[in-house]
């Protein structure tokens, strides 16, 4: 009777491990980024990117998780398996290829200059000459100031967006420099509204600003990534992305094809 019964719990475990779904792990910066992540009052994840999440697992029919790291510790932790895929507004450029794969795009936007409302507008090394830009540190806007700017302009690092709004707000810099998006979003809050403006979109350069927002996956993960690109196209086809970018924007966010 115990032989029987040990047998059968082997058996059941057997199944549990058969039926059970595989969980898909997201990693995402540890710091709000709206409107595409960050916590409410409960705790909880929420933003365009987390819906988005959201419906992805859903067309795949897995479960998924949220591992939260530092903006410059999700590459390392995808490659240390802490997490499946990097789902946190990261560009797909060719030095980043390098080391990790990408998704199909699932959005894509301008880099923008904004500063002090009563500066002359423009994006251009003329215009920032002499002055200081503040930048998320380990950005693709990052390696542009290295490319176009840094002759001109000092570069004043910082690990989130919001201590560089902070600092521009209060005059200690003269440009924040980043995603439009985000930094519309700034623009648009009781602190960025009275202070600062758009100051214009850099030039394009699709080496270092990428060619859109993708999953970073680890290189061997090919069937990760063809069940993820699947679920991007479906979501997109079915009408769930264009309902979900409506409760977030005015616009399409995803940019042209």
């Amino acid at each position: 009777m115990k032989l029987l019964s040990t047998l059968l719990a082997g058996a059941a475990l057997a199944l549990c491990a058969f039926t059970a779904q595989a969980e898909v792990r997201f990693g995402v910066m540890n710091e709000s980024y709206p409107p595409f992540f960050a916590k409410d009052a409960s705790g909880e994840w929420q933003g365009w990117e987390m819906d988005l999440m959201n419906a992805v697992c859903t067309q795949m029919k897995e479960k998924c998780s949220i591992v939260e790291l530092s903006w410059d510790g999700l590459i390392p932790a995808l490659q240390s398996k802490k997490f499946d895929v990097i789902w946190s507004s990261m560009s797909n450029t060719a030095e980043r290829s390098k080391v990790i794969d990408f998704t199909d795009k699932y959005y894509n936007t301008p880099s923008t200059l904004i500063g002090p409302r009563d500066e002359k507008p423009g994006a251009s090394a003329a215009d920032v000459k002499g002055k200081s830009i503040g930048i998320q540190v380990s950005t693709i806007q990052s390696e542009y100031y290295k490319k176009y700017f840094a002759d001109v302009a000092e570069e004043k690092t910082y690990q989130t967006l919001d201590e560089a709004f902070q600092d521009l707000a209060s005059g200690r810099i003269d440009y924040v420099f980043g995603d439009s998006l985000a930094l519309d979003a700034f623009l648009k809050s009781d602190s960025g509204k009275d202070c600062c403006a758009k100051m214009g979109d850099v030039a394009d350069d699709k080496e270092i600003l990428g060619a859109g927002v993708s999953g970073g996956l680890r290189k061997e993960d090919t069937e990760l990534k063809a069940k993820l690109n699947a679920a991007i196209a479906a979501v997109r086809a079915s009408g769930t992305y264009d309902q979900i970018t409506k409760k977030y924007f005015d616009f399409d966010i995803y940019g042209a094809k």
